[in-house]
C-alpha cells in the first residue's frame, strides 16, 4: 500500500472533522450541504464544494475515506501533491455540477459526500495504473484497480437509478470522468497503453450520463412515489413564493387603505417593511 501522502492525510482529516461537526450540528449541516434550490435560487455556490466534506453517517464517511485510502497513496506519490489536489477538487466540483444539472428541476434535491472527489482519484489511478492491486482489510483477496473501478461504476448507476436518499451518487460518475479526463490531459501518453481499461470504465459511465440527460424519465423508478410527492423546479418555486409574498403585501396595503397605518400591529409593520424591499 505504501505510505499516505501529506495531502491525502489532510483531506481525510478534513472530511472526518467537518463530517463530525455535521453529525452533531444540524444547522451547520444544513448551511453547507448540497441543495439545488439554495445553489440556483440563492446563489450559494460554496455548497458545491462544502457539501463534499459532509456525509450522511459514519458508514458513508468511512466507505468514502477507505476508498480514498486504497487509491490515494500511489497516485499522490506518482503525480505529486499539486496534481493530486487538482484532480481531487476538479472531481468534487465536476461531480456536483453534473448532479446540479441532472436535478435542476428538483428544487428540494439535496446530497452530501466526497463521492465525486474520491471517484476522481479512483478513475485517475485506473487511467494511469489500471493493473495496480487493491487489497482489502477484511477479505484476503486483491483486485486489479480497473475491476474495482468497473464495479464502482455499476454500483453508482444502480444507486442513481434507485435514487438512494441524500447520497451524491450522480457525483460518482461525473467526478470520476472528470478525474480521468484531467489525468489523461496531464499524461496523454498513457492512453496508448491503457486504453482498454480506460474505455471499459468510461464508456458505460458516459452512456448512462447521456441517457439520464436526454431521457430524464429513466430516473423515475417508482411512478407512485413521484405522483405522491410533488417536485417543483427552482423557477416554479421562485414564482410561487413571489406570488405568496405579493398576496401578503396586497392584504397589508388593503388593510391600510381601509383602516389606516395605525391599524397594523408592530409585527405587521415589520413584515410590510420586509415585503416592500
Amino acid at each position: 500500500m505504501g505510505t499516505l501522502g501529506i495531502i491525502s492525510i489532510v483531506i481525510i482529516l478534513a472530511n472526518f472533522l467537518v463530517s463530525y461537526k455535521g453529525f452533531n450540528d444540524r444547522n451547520f449541516y444544513s448551511k453547507y450541504n448540497f441543495v439545488v434550490e439554495n445553489i440556483l435560487l440563492y446563489k450559494e455556490y460554496r455548497r458545491i464544494v462544502t457539501s463534499g466534506f459532509l456525509h450522511i453517517n459514519w458508514m458513508h464517511l468511512i466507505f468514502n475515506m477507505l476508498s480514498l485510502y486504497f487509491f490515494s497513496n500511489s497516485l499522490e506519490a506518482s503525480i505529486g501533491p499539486v496534481n493530486f489536489l487538482i484532480i481531487y477538487f476538479v472531481g468534487l466540483a465536476g461531480g456536483n455540477l453534473l448532479a446540479l444539472f441532472i436535478h435542476r428541476l428538483d428544487a428540494a434535491y439535496s446530497a452530501v459526500g466526497a463521492s465525486g472527489a474520491v471517484s476522481a482519484i479512483i478513475f485517475a489511478t485506473i487511467a494511469l495504473s489500471p493493473g495496480m492491486s487493491i487489497r482489502f482489510f477484511i477479505l484476503p483477496i486483491s483486485l486489479p484497480a480497473w475491476i474495482y473501478g468497473l464495479a464502482y461504476v455499476i454500483y453508482s448507476i444502480y444507486a442513481i437509478r434507485s435514487r438512494s436518499k441524500n447520497v451524491g451518487h450522480d457525483a460518482h460518475l461525473g467526478g470520476g470522468l472528470a478525474g480521468m479526463l484531467v489525468a489523461l490531459i496531464m499524461y496523454p501518453a498513457v492512453f496508448a497503453y491503457n486504453y482498454i481499461p480506460i474505455l471499459l470504465i468510461a464508456i458505460p459511465a458516459i452512456a448512462f450520463i447521456y441517457i439520464i440527460i436526454t431521457r430524464p424519465g429513466i430516473l423515475l423508478v417508482d411512478s407512485f412515489f413521484y405522483n405522491k410527492h410533488k417536485f417543483y423546479s427552482v423557477d416554479h418555486k421562485y414564482n410561487y413564493e413571489k406570488k405568496q409574498k405579493q398576496d401578503e403585501l396586497d392584504e397589508l396595503l388593503d388593510k391600510i387603505n381601509r383602516r389606516g397605518i395605525n391599524s397594523l400591529s408592530q409585527t405587521e409593520k415589520e413584515r410590510l417593511k420586509e415585503l416592500s424591499r
